[in-house]
């Protein structure tokens, strides 16, 4: 049988990280405020494809977003709060909140945003006493929300960018500038509704006899199959109750070239305390993080490791997004594939365990969780070469 090709991965923009076929980079104005923007986001907003946050943040030059939880000790937060120059408000609506648009407060202000789900933002509101100290202000929309590719509980509903765009306008005394901030947001709306609309269409043209439909498996299965390298990296991660402020800190980085066999494999000693979770979570003792390389022979030993033509195989975007923080300079090919898993089953999928168990039983791996998840990757990949009738 003649393996079918697959199409290939759509390549994504660093910048919007949207696809390149919709990113809305060429449209985004740069916006500057006399307010200090401060965007709270709740980490399950992180890597939704149509929230607005990180928009925002990419047309307002004084904005910071943060991701997170609670927020009691957090650093940043702490040191925008402390400006005397601007002080901090809080935008979220409730018992005793102004309303920004008919009374805003007089001079530069510090803005503070939650974004996420309404039912995220109300747990970060009632669970951070650092947040009930602000002075709440909150607006009733003038004008219906544009956001036609996500249902908002309520009609009165605006996303992250159209509040920003409504209390800004407000706050610096000029609505028609900021009006500027719907020019990204229509413009992916715009880009999602058309892709909805061309799926939909293909879907309805397909013959009823076409047969089942084609495995869709990442083109560099069948063509890049020498450059394949999975990669997994584990953190020493303080969970967001802990509120430390500390960022992840890579602790084992493990990875195998699919094609050979070779393998990396190297603990990395932290430099900080561990986490109360860190050797639970890692399946790593403390003796043997203790133990581990310093970052700096990690980080010389992977480039050593890696080539420049190499396609990066991860589950998701963090562990390369851990490596890279750490130091590590990868290559610029990169496969999801949590993202190949989803196209390839039409399903979604949370976890890399939860997939590879449709897969059949594990492979043997070392112990620790990232040599496991590493021979769960590649029981993955193998698995797809076969599918796609390759020895």
């Amino acid at each position: 049988m003649t393996p079918v090709p697959a199409p290939a991965p759509r390549p994504r923009c660093l910048r919007c990280r949207r696809p390149v076929t919709v990113c809305y980079c060429a449209v985004l104005p740069r916006l500057e405020t006399a307010t200090r923007v401060v965007i709270l986001q709740h980490p399950r907003e992180r890597d939704v494809a149509i929230g607005t946050a990180r928009m925002a943040s990419l047309c307002l030059p004084q904005a910071e977003l943060h991701v997170g939880v609670t927020w009691g000790e957090h650093e940043a937060l702490a040191r925008a709060l402390a400006d005397p120059a601007r002080p901090p408000i809080l935008l979220y609506p409730g018992p005793g909140a102004r309303d920004i648009l008919r009374d805003p407060p007089p001079g530069p202000v510090t803005l503070v945003v939650v974004d996420g789900t309404w039912s995220q933002a109300r747990t970060v509101v009632r669970d951070n006493p650092v947040l009930h100290a602000l002075p709440r202000y909150a607006f009733a929309a003038p004008e219906p929300s544009q956001y036609r590719i996500r249902r908002e509980p309520d009609a009165a509903y605006v996303s992250t960018i159209e509040a920003l765009m409504h209390v800004l306008g407000a706050l610096e005394g000029d609505p028609a500038r900021f009006r500027a901030l719907l020019d990204p947001f229509n413009a992916m709306v715009d880009a999602q509704l058309a892709h909805q609309a061309r799926e939909s269409r293909a879907r309805w043209r397909q013959p009823r006899d076409a047969g089942p439909p084609r495995p869709r498996l990442p083109a560099e299965i069948t063509e890049r199959w020498d450059d394949l390298v999975c990669v997994v990296a584990e953190a020493n991660a303080w969970p967001y109750t802990a509120d430390s402020g500390r960022a992840d800190e890579l602790v084992h980085l493990v990875a195998e070239r699919v094609a050979s066999g070779e393998r990396f494999d190297v603990v990395a000693a932290p430099a900080g305390p561990l986490s109360p979770s860190t050797c639970f979570h890692t399946g790593l003792a403390a003796d043997e993080l203790g133990a581990g390389a310093s970052l700096a022979a990690v980080v010389a030993g992977f480039a050593a490791f890696v080539r420049p033509a190499d396609i990066v195989c991860a589950w998701g975007h963090y562990g390369p997004e851990l490596v890279i923080a750490a130091g590590v300079v990868l290559p610029a090919a990169r496969l999801d594939l949590r993202a190949a898993a989803q196209r390839l089953t039409s399903r979604k999928f949370g976890s890399l365990e939860d997939y590879a168990a449709t897969l059949g039983p594990p492979p043997p791996s070392g112990a620790g969780r990232g040599r496991r998840r590493l021979a769960l990757m590649v029981q993955s990949v193998r698995a797809w070469r076969a599918l796609a009738g390759c020895q």
